[in-house]
C-alpha cells in the first residue's frame, strides 16, 4: 500500500513540475529536481511543458539536449542521451517490455524486461517516433518523423519508417 501511494506521489510531483513552461528558470529547476533523484543531467538542458519521464532515474544526458512537448521516457532499463540532441514532439523513447509468457501463458505479471538505450550527440529525431529498448542510435543519425526505430542506427544515417530503415548517408 505504500509503495503505491509513493509510486502516485512522484508521478504527479513530476507531471505538475515537467507542465511548467521551458523558461530558463523552470529548466533549471527540472534539471535540479532530475539530479537530486541522482540523474546526471548536462548543461542548458530543454524541456518542453508535458514531457514524462518515470521513472525520473536511470538516466545520463549531455549538454544542450532537447525535449520537445509530450517527449514520454521510460528508464527502468537505463537511458544515455549525447550533447546536442533534439527529441522531436511526441516521441517516445521506451527501455522495458513486457515479457511473453511460454504457451499460452497469461501476459499479464509475466514480468518484463529492462534494456538500456543509446542515444549518441547530435542526433536528430523527428516527431512521433518511438526507439524501442535496447537500440543505439549513433552520432549524427536522423530519424524521420514518425519512425519506429526496432534496431541500431549507424552514425551519419538518416532512417525512417515503420519499422525504420536506412535512407541514406549524410555526407
Amino acid at each position: 500500500m505504500f509503495k503505491r501511494i509513493l509510486v502516485v506521489t512522484v508521478e504527479s510531483s513530476m507531471e505538475i513540475i515537467f507542465l511548467l513552461p521551458r523558461y530558463r528558470i523552470f529548466n533549471s529547476f527540472k534539471k535540479l529536481i532530475l539530479v537530486l533523484l541522482k540523474n546526471k543531467i548536462g548543461k542548458n538542458p530543454v524541456f518542453y511543458s508535458g514531457v514524462w519521464i518515470m521513472p525520473p532515474m536511470n538516466m545520463v544526458v549531455g549538454d544542450d539536449v532537447d525535449f520537445a512537448k509530450g517527449v514520454l521516457i521510460t528508464t527502468s532499463g537505463g537511458v544515455e542521451i549525447g550533447d546536442r540532441t533534439l527529441i522531436g514532439y511526441g516521441t517516445k523513447i521506451l527501455t522495458a517490455n513486457h515479457n511473453i509468457p511460454k504457451g499460452k501463458g497469461r501476459i499479464f505479471g509475466s514480468g518484463h524486461t529492462y534494456k538500456k538505450v543509446h542515444i549518441e550527440k547530435d542526433v536528430w529525431i523527428g516527431a512521433n517516433c518511438v526507439i524501442l529498448p535496447g537500440v543505439r542510435v549513433g552520432e549524427g543519425a536522423i530519424i524521420a518523423a514518425g519512425s519506429v526505430v526496432t534496431k541500431n542506427v549507424p552514425p551519419f544515417h538518416i532512417v525512417g519508417g515503420v519499422p525504420a530503415k536506412s535512407i541514406k548517408v549524410r555526407e
